[in-house]
């Protein structure tokens, strides 16, 4: 069996916690940032998890993680 390769763009972006789970930054928080609110923007900082339906897609990309 060959080795797999990894995604590198699926790399960049997400990581795997301790339990398994994947880590995600999100969206919405590149421009534009005049017309969003402070609270919004704060919000956009934190990392959340994954969905359990995206993440059997994402495991594929990054066989190795």
């Amino acid at each position: 069996m060959p080795k797999l390769k990894t995604h590198r763009g699926a790399a960049k972006r997400f990581k795997i916690t301790g339990t398994g789970k994947i880590k995600r930054h999100s969206g919405y928080k590149s421009h534009l940032l005049t017309g969003k609110p402070a609270k919004r923007t704060r919000r956009l900082r934190t990392a959340t998890l994954v969905s359990k339906s995206e993440t059997v897609n994402i495991k594929r990309l990054l066989p190795y993680m």
